[in-house]
């Protein structure tokens, strides 16, 4: 893994990279928490946003894993929050599941095994705050997007072991972007995504069907359970 090339620009290795590849491999889910992530986490008039960086980021991750498994990983964002952007984005790019109104996240943990087989091990979690550790102390691997303004909560995910590795960027400068790298360099599969997306064809265009075959689920959690929700 060419690990220097993310320090050298203020990544932070938590975990060392040869046993972070070891937990990689056996990841089956990916999630992401949205606000703060995907974003800057700011709120007002205008809806929070994606970036089409992050977009491609997040193609080529579950490329890569298809690659190794056959399998595209399921794939969701759990937010506390009701937010129209992140229904419309994961529905253009066919996520398993968006979790909403999620208080506390780690309820998700028992729906992911009982609908999909997924143990908690196997759980790749993208975080940015305090409402996202519930779900981070449970999964196997736990990515921290970097906020200048947190030195203390990063360095209590540090101290409790509560994530993995530490972005340079933060969500509103294509943090997902730099994870997927991190991730798809981790598990040999960098250039190969890349190439294999150059060609568009293959194993790319088998990826491309059987993504188009996933239909997105909206969850609304209330109490500690989900229950699905139609937005049209």
């Amino acid at each position: 893994m060419q690990e220097d090339i993310f320090r050298s620009n203020g990544g932070e290795f938590i975990t060392p990279p040869k046993k972070l590849r070891e937990k990689l491999l056996n990841i089956k889910a990916l999630l992401f928490d949205w606000d703060g992530v995907f974003n800057s986490g700011e709120k007002g008039e205008i809806p929070s946003s994606f970036n089409e960086v992050d977009s491609m980021g997040i193609n080529m991750l579950r490329f890569g894993y298809y690659m190794i498994s056959g399998q595209i990983p399921y794939t969701a964002i759990v937010t506390g929050e009701t937010n129209q952007t992140a229904f419309k984005w994961a529905r253009r790019e066919r996520l398993n599941n968006v979790y909403f109104q999620v208080k506390h996240k780690a309820d998700l943990i028992a729906q992911l095994k009982s609908e999909h087989n997924i143990e908690p091990d196997e759980v790749l979690f993208v975080f940015d705050d305090i409402l996202d550790l519930s779900l981070a102390k449970e999964v196997g691997i736990h990515f921290l997007v970097n906020r200048k303004a947190n030195p203390l909560f990063n360095a209590y995910c540090v101290k409790n072991n509560l994530c993995d590795y530490i972005t340079y960027s933060s969500g509103s400068e294509h943090a997902i972007r730099e994870i997927s790298e991190v991730v798809l360099d981790s598990i040999g599969k960098y250039e190969s995504t890349i190439e294999e997306r150059i060609l568009f064809d293959g194993i790319y265009r088998q990826f491309l069907n059987e993504k188009s075959l996933i239909n997105t689920i909206y969850k609304l959690s209330t109490n500690g359970t989900f229950a699905e929700k139609d937005f049209g």
